[in-house]
């Protein structure tokens, strides 16, 4: 599995920037505001008052002269225009950070010439999709400082915008992504010597494998090593087919009646919680899937998904009738034909979709809703994915979140291994969830077995969730 788009668009030639945004409904949240805090409760209960002072930001170019012009993004790209804040928490026993901020500078001018796009702007082409304009003119970089030891962040293995995004640098005053940079970066040192790397990237640009390689090759860079894993640019190979063929139902864009009025139930106060499987317990879970004999095997993903998939329809009150969607991320890479490069710097990623009703999600054996997720990641094979490429070139058409929980898996991604010198990062993970559909699975411990599971509910619906996760 791979991460998980869930946002799509376009614009007609003739309508504004402006009004295409709010069109859709895709108008950012951004920050104005240089220095900012947050209330964190230590570990001994007393609580804590964050504060990180933002230096100036200044631009980081390409170290050197790169391609100029417009980069094709493929409709796999479109389909995820979001950012995407994550935080990298370092620290080492053999060095401070006090030269963090100037050597993760450095290694970005010189991992931009290989990166170029990141150093360009979002615009939209002559046929309404977005496109890179690649003038070189640099990633956003900030250092600040912040007034507490590291350690005193708190729990960051559940999103928390509030506190975590005072670690991430938001573009004053931008209405929506085309006026945000695809690369912002933020260095945050600690009075413990500690610092964390808050990053803002638009998916657009990749998918949670090719974030990963460009944060490793970042990485690489700084300590003076070749990249490991070079990016492969030409997005070109995945180009719709002219003429397009849609050769499949595509339901992952099917809008769903709202018949059990869900929308009233979000309007309760929102709780976030997360949820840690471990080895055990994720084994019980394939136990339970394969005990009546209609599955022979399944996998640690599939069993899972199907648990909180279960768990989220019971916990907000769904009617029988009411028809439930789960969409989630396949990686294409190994599954196109030919395959997809490796390296390649971009999104290869694809949705696919269970859908069945409520009653029979809930009131069948566990092993069907497992099942419903097997047949749909059978599914995703060259023909369906060169299918949905297609779609979205005929349609235009984003994917609706209308009864739907949207499942993306940071597990299997190996943000723990990025090292600028000071060693793999303690912690790391996203600052927020990027809408209330989503649940997210991240790795968890050190040999990375466990899987935190991370998401939002209204509270009552949250109190039914906590229920059905004791297995």
């Amino acid at each position: 599995m791979a991460t998980c788009p869930f946002m799509s668009f376009s614009f007609p030639k003739t309508e504004s920037i402006n009004s295409a945004f709010k069109r859709i409904g895709f108008v950012s949240q951004v920050a104005e505001v240089i220095e900012g805090s947050a209330i964190m409760e230590k570990s001994n209960g007393k609580v804590s008052q964050l504060s990180v002072k933002q230096g100036e930001p200044t631009l980081v170019c390409p170290a050197e002269e790169t391609e100029k012009g417009l980069y094709f993004l493929s409709n796999l790209d479109q389909n995820i225009a979001v950012i995407v804040r994550t935080i990298y928490c370092f620290k080492s026993d053999e060095k401070g950070n006090e030269n963090a901020g100037e050597v993760i500078k450095y290694a970005l001018r010189k991992v931009l010439v290989h990166y170029y796009p990141l150093a360009g702007r979002l615009t939209i082409s002559s046929d309404g999709k977005l496109i890179v304009d690649c003038t070189g003119e640099g990633a956003v970089f900030v250092e600040a400082e912040a007034n507490c030891k590291m350690e005193e962040i708190g729990d960051i293995t559940k999103p928390d915008p509030e506190t975590l995004g005072k670690l991430v640098y938001n573009i004053p005053g931008a209405k929506n992504i085309l006026e945000m940079p695809p690369l912002v970066a933020q260095v945050t040192k600690f009075q413990c010597g500690g610092f964390v790397l808050g990053l803002c990237m638009n998916h657009c640009m990749f998918d949670g494998i090719g974030a990963m390689e460009f944060v490793n090759s970042w990485g690489e860079t700084a300590r003076g090593l070749p990249l490991t894993i070079p990016p492969f640019s030409e997005r070109a190979i995945l180009k719709a087919r002219s003429p397009p063929k849609v050769e499949y139902l595509h339901q992952e864009f099917a809008e769903i009646e709202d018949k059990s009025s869900t929308a009233d139930l979000y309007k309760e106060e929102m709780l976030y919680r997360s949820f840690c499987f471990g080895p055990e317990k994720l084994e019980k879970l394939k136990q339970k899937a394969t005990e009546d004999g209609v599955l022979e095997k399944c996998t640690t993903f599939e069993a899972l998904s199907a648990f909180v998939w279960r768990a989220r329809t019971k916990a907000l009150n769904m009617l029988p009738d009411q028809q439930t969607k789960l969409l989630f991320a396949v990686d294409g890479r190994p599954k196109f034909n030919p395959p997809l490069p490796k390296g390649y710097f971009g999104n290869g990623i694809v949705l696919t979709n269970s859908l069945c009703q409520a009653g029979e999600l809930l009131d069948k054996p566990f092993a069907h809703a497992v099942g419903l997720i097997h047949d749909a990641i059978k599914m995703v094979t060259d023909g369906y994915m060169r299918s949905a490429i297609d779609y979205f070139e005929v349609t235009r058409a984003r994917p609706s979140l209308s009864s739907t929980l949207v499942i993306t898996t940071w597990s299997r991604l190996s943000f723990h291994t990025t090292d600028f010198g000071w060693g793999e990062p303690l912690l790391s993970g996203p600052v927020a969830l990027p809408e209330k559909e989503v649940i997210l699975f991240l790795s968890h411990g050190k040999e990375r077995k466990s899987i935190n599971v991370l998401l939002g509910l209204p509270a009552p619906a949250m109190k039914v969730f906590q229920e059905e996760m004791r297995i």
